[in-house]
């Protein structure tokens, strides 16, 4: 699988914690910044950059890392067709993956140590979609709400 990575300023040594991880456990990774550390660095562009990535691969997902998390959850679902989720523990990424199809994970830097944030993504990414047919309903009807 494909994995894109990005971060702003407080993100930053997480996202590059968690690029190597996944780069150790044989993912295809793509860092799409930010490449070096600048304070000045806001989340928009690159939660832009990873989900219009996502979007354009086949079999491809997104890793997201902010101070809270938040910024970079509301700026990736803004994108038809992303499904970020916010994760701060190990059931919550397996059960954003499982039941809601999370194709961006996005972690909250200032709240998980890095050993914390690894299990998480390690968690996300051993995790499969549920086939039961409410969870695609769901799914359907958040595309036909909000295309």
């Amino acid at each position: 699988m494909k994995v894109f990575v990005g971060a702003d300023h407080r993100g930053f040594e997480l996202k590059n914690a968690v690029r190597e991880h996944l780069q150790h456990g044989g993912f295809d990774i793509e860092d799409v910044g930010a490449l070096t550390l600048d304070d000045d660095d806001d989340y928009p562009k690159y939660a832009y950059a990873v989900v219009t990535k996502v979007l354009g691969e086949e079999d491809a997902a997104g890793v997201l890392v902010c101070g809270s998390g938040q910024g970079m959850t509301i700026a990736a679902n803004r994108v038809s067709g992303i499904r970020a989720g916010l994760a701060w523990d190990t059931r919550s990424a397996e059960l954003a993956k499982s039941d809601d199809d999370c194709n961006v994970l996005v972690l909250p830097a200032d709240f998980l140590e890095t050993d914390a944030a690894l299990a998480v993504v390690d968690a996300w990414a051993k995790a499969k979609f549920k086939s039961d047919r409410k969870y695609h309903r769901r799914l359907d009807e958040i595309e036909e709400l909000y295309g």
